[in-house]
Formats: structure tokens, sequence, C-alpha cells
């Protein structure tokens, strides 16, 4: 029996690995002539181990400098990488943005927050390093899909919190983001249950579960530190909230509630639920939608970063 639940497991994680957006699912992205990608760039360490980021910028760089859009992957915080941002990002490099696309430790190398923190300090390093890499650190954007769509929610709504923070370097630079475009990330983990599903939330092995560390319902306080939704504020940066109205892995209830969410404290949030799709969607129509998204707040009449919470 235990055989029969390895392997059931096995092929879930398989499965979640790969239903992401088709442009996450490809190989190797072909690159543009006009685009240069920098790769494996060191930003800050996790766990005692480098992280590492690959670089996105036009070859003919502009005066001005430039409004920056991260890459955050998805695969159920089990699995992907970096290397799936990069032909997502290449059409904003074209538009005159500097693209990032990172990695961040996975829930087998170690539990929750370490994702979040990773990704916190490659928003730092940005910072840090704005001056040299010709980029704006007043406008910062996040995109990702579904593990990665919950890690960019949780940028946007816990810029300031400390204690999700950690230690990989630059400390005394913000982490705080400018818009973020959340494509099907769970946003409250002890809610996912109340929505059909293919994946039973009750297991120890379910992958939230695996990010932090234990059964969701015995460990409601590891789960709620993961969620995006409480750490919602009024002075959250504007959000996209994107979710296939047919998504069988991650409930379309998750961003039904953190609409709602960010809605009652006043954020500015658009919420495009996408008809017919399950769990990964694109297309012209899609990608113009998070286009204009990013173009509105991040180009240079765009909002200057606001202050941390306390």
């Amino acid at each position: 029996m235990k055989i029969w639940v390895s392997l059931f497991v096995a092929l879930v994680t398989a499965g979640l690995a790969f239903a992401q957006p088709a442009k996450d699912r490809k190989g190797p992205a072909m690159i543009p002539s006009d685009i240069e990608v920098v790769r494996d760039v060191e930003y800050g360490m996790g766990g005692g181990r480098p992280l590492k980021m690959h670089l996105l910028r036009p070859k003919t760089m502009p005066k001005e400098a430039m409004p920056v859009l991260v890459w955050v992957h998805g695969g159920a915080w089990l699995s992907g990488n970096k290397e799936s941002g990069i032909g997502n990002l290449v059409r904003f490099v074209q538009r005159g943005y500097f693209g990032a696309t990172i990695e961040y430790r996975l829930s087998q190398e170690a539990k929750f927050p370490a994702q979040i923190e990773d990704c916190k300090c490659a928003i730092r390093f940005l910072r840090a390093k704005a001056r040299g890499l010709n980029i704006d650190p007043n406008r910062i954007g996040v995109w990702g899909s579904s593990a990665g769509g919950h890690l960019v929610a949780l940028l946007g709504t816990s810029g300031g919190v400390k204690e999700l923070e950690g230690t990989g370097g630059w400390p005394e630079f913000s982490s705080h983001v400018n818009a973020v475009c959340d494509w099907f990330g769970p946003s409250d983990f002890l809610k996912m249950k109340d929505f059909p599903s293919r994946l039973d939330r009750t297991l120890p092995t379910c992958p939230e579960a695996q990010l932090i560390g234990g059964a969701l319902d015995a460990n409601a306080d590891k789960a709620a530190k993961a969620n995006p939704i409480t750490y919602i504020t009024p002075d959250d940066p504007p959000f996209l909230i994107m979710h296939g109205d047919r998504d069988e892995v991650v409930p379309f209830n998750q961003s039904e509630l953190l609409y709602a969410a960010l809605k009652k404290a006043g954020v500015d949030v658009t919420f495009h639920p996408v008809k017919g799709a399950g769990h990964g969607f694109g297309g012209p129509d899609i990608m113009n939608l998070v286009t204009e998204f990013f173009d509105k707040h991040l180009r240079p009449a765009g909002p200057k970063a606001q202050g941390d919470k306390q």
C-alpha cells in the first residue's frame, strides 16, 4: 500500500510540475538578436549556498533607467527553474524593461519561509545594484504562475514584514515591489479544500503541506504565515490576478478570496477570470492584458515606491 501511495504522490507532483503555462513548459527560449541574457548571476545566499538569477536586457541600453520585471517560476514549490521565465520576459525587454528570472529553494531543500526569503533577497539585490544595471529601483514589478503566483502575491502583500525578510543579503535595501501579476497562485491554504480540486488538501503529502512541513489542518499557524491574504494592508501595490475558472489544481476560489480581500482593503486590484481555462493559459489577449497592466504601473509615468510596513 505504501508503494502505491508513494507512486500516486509522485505522479501528482509530476503533473503539477508540468501544469504551467505553455511558455513555461518549453525548453530553452529563442533569444532575439536585440536582447542579451546574462546567466547565473549570484544574488544572495540561501541555506548556506549561492542563489542565482538570469538577467535580460536590451543590447542597446537606453539612457534612462529601466523599469524591472521579475519572473518567479511555478512547480508546486517542488520543481521548476529560472530558465522557464526567459520566454515570458522577452517581449517586455523589447519594450524597454529590464528582466530577471530567479531561482529559490524548493520545499525538498528548505521549508517555508525559505522561498519568500529568497524572493525578497532577489528584490533587495536588484535595488542594491540599480545604478550599475541602469534600472529604476522605484519601478519593480513581479509576475509568477501557480507556486510562483503565490510567491509574487506574498511579495506584494508582505513588503516590510521583517520575519519574512531572511538573511540572504542586502539588508539595507527594501523588498517592496511596485506591481504584481499573480497567475493562479494559492492565497489561503486552509480554504483550498472548500473548492473542487483533484488534490486532497487534507493529506500531509499535498504540495502546500510539503511547503510548510506538515498537514495543513494540524499546522494552521504555519499555513497562515504562508498565506498572502494574511498580510494585506491598504498600501499594497497594484495587483492583476488571472485564474482559469476550470483549474483543478489550484482552486479558483484562491483568486476570488485574494481579490475580495485586496478590494476590501482598498488596494488597486483587477481580477480577470479566464473562461474555460484550467491550470495554465496564454495567447495574445492574455499577454496584452499583462502588458497593459505593467505598462500602466511601471512605465516612466508610474508610481514611486511606497514605504515599507512597520
